[in-house]
């Protein structure tokens, strides 16, 4: 189903949450096609889904998931697999990015 994220058929009384889903540069080539011109997308997942289960169906190499912020705020790779969000979060993920 578009728009859901693993996790979100939680089993049991888990209600599904949403979250605003961000992935810029070449990273947007990994959401769907009606979502590449804008790199945003909303997403429906279970409360207590990792930011490792949520990225899960979106098949992101590892290497190019590089910055990864909630609201704003830098989370640390170290954490991405047991941090969860909140009703109405923004997860934005950055590929490594060069330039001069």
């Amino acid at each position: 189903m578009p728009g859901l994220a693993a996790g979100a058929a939680a089993v049991g009384h888990d209600r599904a949450m949403k979250i605003t889903f961000k992935l810029f540069a070449t990273l947007t080539d990994y959401l769907p096609a009606q979502a590449r011109h804008t790199n945003v997308i909303e997403l429906e997942v279970a409360p207590n889904a990792s930011i490792s289960q949520i990225l899960e169906p979106f098949a992101l190499p590892h290497k190019l998931v590089h910055l990864v912020l909630v609201n704003g705020t830098y989370v640390q790779p170290a954490e991405r697999l047991t941090r969860t969000l909140n009703e109405g979060d923004t997860l934005a993920i950055w590929p490594p990015i060069a330039g001069g």
